[in-house]
């Protein structure tokens, strides 16, 4: 379990509990399932430094682990409908996980992340996310052997957060819900006043609804649950409006099968699989609080997977499942110009357009199929991968151009003594001659069923140009000869779906271009050709 698993765990609560409600059979097995897992893999030997922790894909254990713990063991203790229900073996599957916990700790209450952060006031904030909530479960049941075991480590913590700093902008509404649900427990002044601190500096959140990490199955659900915790706790429901912001804004990046796009994304899921999952509180919470029916509708679709027991055992308002829903957008072209993105969906097929900064010009899909990149580089003096620097709307289509020069350089007059290490520096100094320039553009159109993208790069003669087309792994393309696309017609194909693709032909092999970037990952194949190159390829579907 990493720190982001255990966030499925966070609720909004209350401290007074109605009597105990009735939850949803399958949840119930789902959340068992968990437990079972955790006991299963929780390190129990007594001779090992990582007893009570849980370890990752890496063999190595995070501290925040044990949070996750006590959150999942606690539900299922308290829960009459649990097969897990009161067992001893829980409590003691806790206090090795508080054992692990309080070993970890720096002498400031802070736990780490050993993959990268250490003394670290933003994982202890993650661990104060989910512990609370515990707290909370462990309160209102009466689980006073759960309290005595865990409540001094979550104060701990909860004071190492009020005065620890952060490194990421998200952090900083971590440490604010986490402090949020502290006070609540202990009420502190110092914890409001840091709060305070912290929202002073407003929310990152863009003109297009994207919070500033531009993370679209990550830190965006971070963002979006910490804001709505605060909005909560601290009673001030202005604080839903970024996450109102960014859940609309999510509604366009939602392709036909629920994946959502991570092509745009700045932070490490870029380019990963995911779903909304990781929206489903915030979603909940909205569409009980404001009825949007759009909201509910993905939030019922998620509930199956995403619900989380012990939040619904602390804030019982959410423990619905006749919401009001509306249809999702469907059908449309949809702008974020500030983030240099166009979308478009048309049923099953989807298209992501990168206007600007991004080596890869389009990615697009049919159902299953899916060509995860088209971008392309000439071997134009080792700078030749293509990366926007303007664009121009052309109609109903988006022109992304880059203007590349290249000089070669005369000696000093008068002439110098360059040193051994001076020649980057003064190079830029020279006098230049036989300067070389490429000008290379994409320009990306809609057209029935399917997309027009025209490749050029024209200016210098005689430079091989290699379009690269990269593809979901598990297809099959035909028109190819090995990774190129020889045939003037091809048709790539996964699970019952596929994109038929119009404009090939190869008139060299030359395929990773120097100074281009790495080839994607996966199964990829290339067009080519020397300029000047103009290209037209067609992507279409039935």
């Amino acid at each position: 379990m990493t720190r982001r698993e255990s966030l499925g765990a966070i609720g909004v609560a209350a401290f007074a509990a109605p009597a105990p409600p009735t939850f949803d059979a399958d949840l119930i097995r789902r959340h068992d399932g968990a437990v079972d897992s955790y006991l299963k893999n929780q390190v129990t030997a007594a001779n090992s430094p990582w007893r009570g922790a849980l370890p990752d894909a890496y063999g190595l254990h995070a501290p925040g682990t044990a949070a996750g713990l006590w959150d999942v063991f606690t539900a299922a203790y308290v829960c009459p409908q649990s097969r897990h229900h009161r067992k001893a073996e829980l409590l003691e599957r806790i206090a090795l996980a508080a054992g692990f916990l309080e070993r970890s700790m720096s002498p400031e209450g802070n736990i780490y992340l050993p993959i990268t952060n250490f003394n670290s006031p933003p994982d202890s904030a993650f661990a104060v996310r989910s512990s609370a909530n515990t707290v909370l479960v462990a309160r209102q049941n009466q689980a006073t052997e759960i309290l005595r075991m865990i409540e001094p480590l979550v104060k701990r913590m909860a004071d190492a957060i009020a005065v620890g700093g952060i490194h990421t902008p998200n952090h900083r509404w971590v440490v604010s819900a986490a402090l949020a649900q502290a006070h609540e427990l202990w009420p502190e002044p110092q914890y409001l006043r840091r709060i305070d601190q912290w929202l002073a500096e407003g929310f990152d959140i863009d003109p297009d609804g994207q919070w500033s990490e531009r993370s679209t199955v990550t830190y965006n659900t971070i963002c979006d649950q910490a804001l709505t915790v605060l909005a909560h706790k601290l009673k001030r429901p202005e604080y839903l409006e970024p996450v109102r912001k960014n859940l609309e804004s999510m509604l366009y990046l939602i392709h036909a099968d629920g994946e959502v796009d991570t092509s745009f994304s700045r932070r490490q899921d870029a380019f990963t699989r995911g779903t909304m999952a990781g929206y489903w509180f915030p979603l909940q919470y909205l569409a009980v609080k404001q009825g949007d029916g759009r909201f509910g509708n993905l939030a019922m679709s998620l509930w199956p997977k995403a619900a989380s027991l012990s939040l619904l055992m602390t804030y019982p308002e959410l423990n619905r499942r006749d919401l009001k829903t509306a249809p999702l957008p469907e059908n449309y072209a949809h702008e974020m110009p500030h983030n240099q993105v166009a979308r478009i969906r048309r049923g099953l097929a989807s298209v992501t357009i990168h206007t600007g900064g991004r080596d890869r010009v389009v990615s697009l899909r049919n159902g299953d199929a899916v060509i995860n990149a088209i971008r392309f580089a000439s071997a134009f003096f080792g700078k030749g991968q293509f990366v926007p620097q303007t664009m121009t709307r052309t109609g109903a289509g988006y022109t992304m151009t880059q203007q590349l020069e290249a000089p070669y350089y005369q000696p000093f007059t008068p002439t110098r003594v360059i040193g051994a290490d001076e020649w980057d520096q003064t190079q830029k100094l020279r006098p230049q001659t036989q300067v070389g320039r490429l000008t290379q553009s994409a320009t990306v159109t809609e057209i029935p069923n399917g997309l027009r993208v025209e490749i050029v790069a024209e200016g210098t003669s005689n430079v091989p140009v290699a379009v690269e087309i990269n593809m979901r792994e598990g297809g099959k393309v035909s028109g190819t000869e090995g990774s190129l696309l020889t045939a003037r017609e091809g048709v790539f194909t996964l699970g019952p779906h596929a994109i038929k693709i119009k404009g090939g032909g190869c008139d060299h092999r030359y395929l990773e271009i120097r100074g281009a970037r790495p080839p994607l990952p996966g199964p990829s194949v290339y067009v080519t050709g020397f300029t000047p190159f103009r290209r037209v390829l067609e992507f279409s579907w039935s």
